[in-house]
């Protein structure tokens, strides 16, 4: 199976207690091109941090590149709006950082995101892909979306307790800043992402709308973000079956009803427990405490490595390794 990741960035995560995808706000903006290139070469290569959150929660990357080094799966990289230069090898479709979600168009390019992204997808020869992202504060953007389809769907965080009424006001200055009200973008999800979205989810529709179009099977690799896209994908009248994997973090957030959100969408949820409650290192027990729980395709890779027998003890064990490689070339000679 192909895994694809698609990488970007999105203003929206400047806003003060929306995001802890990075250690500082002015950090942020390298976190997605490290995060690619840690799962692809298991260490920051020219992006100059190892993403971590103010708190010392690493970046769901190094779980993803934990089961990547088990079971070796194809990645595929798509620069989604990347602000800041990676060495990971990326596929363009033609997306430039989005802007705040408060701004009238915070992706004035979406339509010709998601028609290149579709286009990608619909070419691919793959018979099946999973599909994940990586974009801090995007959780907000996502919500925008869902708000603008009239999609009554709630999103996770990646903080431990949940800003959501933080990011419903984003939402609603978001609104008011487009002059629209909620529910104006059903049936129309590049204008959904053009007025209140950000350019990894153009990117993520228009890829999964081209796949399915091709009859390749989808997995959606994520969480609460990847029901954004899911819903992007059914208001444009796509109805072909799509998988969404995630992580035990996201299915027992209490401010999420994942099992509702995926029997709206249509969606077969996949959830795995990497059980690190059974390991009190720091690269585990962030998550068991709340931080983190999704993201860089941390579901869909759980999914790939329960779905190959691999045993968890391995995998933490693994884990473990990853994040002490990468904090020790952080910490330098």
């Amino acid at each position: 199976m192909r895994f694809v990741l698609a990488a970007g960035t999105t203003r929206t995560a400047q806003i003060d207690g929306i995001s802890a995808a990075g250690a500082a706000p002015d950090l942020m903006a390298h976190t997605p091109s490290a995060d690619v290139e840690i799962v692809e070469y298991g260490r920051p290569v020219r992006a100059p941090i190892v993403p971590v959150s103010p708190s010392g929660c690493p970046t769901p990357a190094v779980i993803t590149r934990a089961v990547r080094e088990q079971l070796d799966f194809e990645l595929t990289v798509i620069d989604a709006g990347l602000i800041r230069p990676t060495s990971t090898p990326t596929v363009s479709v033609g997306a430039r950082g989005g802007e705040d979600v408060r701004e009238t168009e915070p992706v004035p390019r979406a339509r010709e995101i998601y028609e290149e992204a579709r286009r990608f997808g619909a070419a691919l020869p793959d018979d099946s892909v999973m599909i994940g992202e990586t974009i801090p504060g995007g959780t907000t953007t996502a919500l925008g979306v869902l708000t603008a389809l009239d999609e009554d769907i709630t999103v996770s965080s990646s903080l431990p307790d949940n800003p959501l009424r933080l990011k419903r006001n984003v939402v609603s200055e978001a609104l008011a800043a487009s002059d629209l009200s909620r529910g104006d973008a059903a049936g129309d999800p590049v204008f959904a992402v053009n007025s209140m979205g950000d350019p990894v989810l153009a990117t993520v529709a228009g890829f999964t709308v081209g796949a399915l179009e091709s009859g390749t099977d989808v997995t959606l690799a994520g969480g609460t973000q990847m029901l954004a896209a899911a819903a992007l994908v059914r208001h444009a009248g796509i109805d072909d079956p799509l998988g969404l994997a995630t992580t035990s973090f996201v299915a027992n957030d209490e401010t999420v009803t994942l099992t509702r959100a995926c029997d709206r969408l249509d969606l077969d949820l996949e959830v795995t427990d990497p059980e690190f409650n059974e390991n009190d290192h720091v690269s585990m027990q962030r998550y068991v405490e709340g931080e983190g729980k999704e993201g860089v395709g941390m579901g869909g890779a759980l999914a790939l490595a329960d779905r190959a027998a691999v045993d968890m003890d391995s995998l933490r064990d693994n884990v473990v390794e990853v994040y002490d490689r990468l904090h020790g070339d952080a910490d330098g000679p």
